[in-house]
């Protein structure tokens, strides 16, 4: 491209210098040569823009290369860190296992395509099985400890109430042990909690929940608090035997809604809002 630059520069020299000359003999030379040198002069001008806009676009696709490069690196650590996580959860020192779950949040936090699936990891450790054993109370102190701490990093992880058009995260705790959990002023996407066993006091307020709320056959042996609710989508809480106090109010249930053969000990439920007429058990009617 160059030798074939300066030789079109060349021609258009002697062309226009020429032609110049031809039409005008008359006419000073000099001029004539000034006239031939410009239009030599914007050939090489006009292969000095391409030349730096083509050095552009390599700097531009080189860039690009390098940060996918840094993306893949950083994508590979992530992975790496994730799987050594995820096997320290298993580790039979109560310790360990609770870093792996600070490892996996800040993975979280740090990369929101993990987000979801530290969240399932984090639920699944609560659906494990669980009961205190009389023979061995300090174990059962440190287990749950260890499982606090899982619920509290799921806490920290959902987004929180103010939060503009936030990602609808699922939480699935289906036969999960809970103890003091607290998703006040949190939003989830569904929120399952089948057979699960909600023990001493847990707060499930203030809350908006995108998606269906599955409470079913679950055993509540402590308070619940699901008051000031915002449920979107379908809200059931079939056979649920309710121990404790259970507080409802001025909670909005916007779509399909059951209490059928739930046993509730003591329910305050005032102000609800019901957008489909819902079969209350005999303890909300009074």
């Amino acid at each position: 491209m160059l030798l074939s630059t300066i030789l079109a520069s060349i021609g258009a020299f002697v062309l226009v210098g020429g032609v110049l000359l031809l039409l005008d003999p008359g006419a000073p030379k000099h001029e004539a040569i000034k006239t031939g040198g410009l239009a030599g002069g914007a050939i090489v001008a006009l292969y000095a823009l391409w030349l730096n806009d083509r050095r552009r676009k390599v700097e531009e696709a080189r860039q690009e290369l390098e940060a996918q490069r840094i993306d893949h690196d950083r994508s590979r650590v992530a992975d790496e860190r994730f799987a050594r996580a995820v096997e320290l959860l298993g580790h039979e020192t109560a310790q360990v296992r609770v870093g792996a779950m600070h490892a996996l949040a800040g993975l979280a936090k740090s990369r929101v395509e993990y987000t979801q699936t530290v969240l399932d990891i984090l639920c699944a450790y609560l659906r494990q099985p669980y009961k205190r054993s009389p023979d061995d109370e300090d174990a059962g102190e440190i287990e749950l400890e260890v499982r606090l701490t899982s619920q509290r990093l799921v806490e920290d992880l959902l987004p929180r109430l103010e939060d503009k058009n936030p990602v609808h995260y699922d939480l699935n705790l289906t036969k999960a042990h809970l103890e003091y959990m607290d998703l006040s002023y949190r939003q989830v996407g569904d929120l399952i909690m089948r057979v699960a066993h909600l023990n001493e006091s847990n707060a499930f307020h203030h809350m908006v929940v995108h998606g269906d709320v599955y409470l079913t056959d679950a055993e509540v042996t402590g308070r619940l608090y699901m008051h000031h609710n915002d449920f979107r989508r379908k809200a059931w809480f079939s056979r649920v035997k309710s121990r404790g106090l259970a507080v409802f109010t001025e909670t909005k249930f916007g779509g399909e809604t059951k209490f059928s053969n739930s046993e509730w000990a003591d329910v305050k439920a005032d102000g609800c809002a019901f957008a489909v007429a819902a079969d209350l058990p005999e303890a909300w009617r009074n």
